[in-house]
């Protein structure tokens, strides 16, 4: 059997999470382009790159792709920590925008702060890839089905 996750749930890949976000998200969340670049037991890191068709007027990404972005970064951050996926859906998520990110990938990072049954909280940090500034802060809240 392959490396751990927490307790004795198995570990999940990069290729493992790639594959879910081909086979188990909605295509306009796939044509966000996003990348599984590190995923922990309870955590996961994505890249989601620069595209002019995620900017709204001026030349910036927009909110509802960050949004979009932080979500799934949150499925796999729960997924990751249950050693694998398991139907869930968003409760509540508030997000801060704190700084515009513009002709730059953005680095997305999520943690769950507290597991649950029935419930699970997490926040996610998100980056302008380019200069490493925290752009967007959410928080985060999840129904497990």
């Amino acid at each position: 059997m392959g490396e751990q996750g927490r307790g004795d749930a198995p570990r999940v890949t990069i290729e493992q999470a790639q594959q879910w976000l081909g086979e188990l998200f909605a295509p306009w969340v796939q044509a966000l382009g996003l990348r599984v670049t590190r995923i922990e037991p309870g955590e996961a890191e994505l890249l989601m790159p620069f595209s002019p068709q995620l900017c709204r007027v001026g030349g910036t990404v927009c909110g509802q792709s960050l949004m979009a972005a932080a979500d799934t970064a949150m499925v796999f951050a729960i997924a990751s920590g249950l050693g694998g996926f398991r139907p869930m859906t968003t409760v509540n998520q508030t997000t801060g925008f704190l700084r515009a990110i513009a002709d730059s990938d953005v680095r997305i990072v999520a943690r769950v702060l507290k597991p649950g049954r029935t419930l699970t909280f997490g926040e996610v940090s998100m980056f302008s890839a380019a200069d490493g500034k925290l752009a967007a802060q959410v928080t985060t809240t999840y129904a497990m089905l």
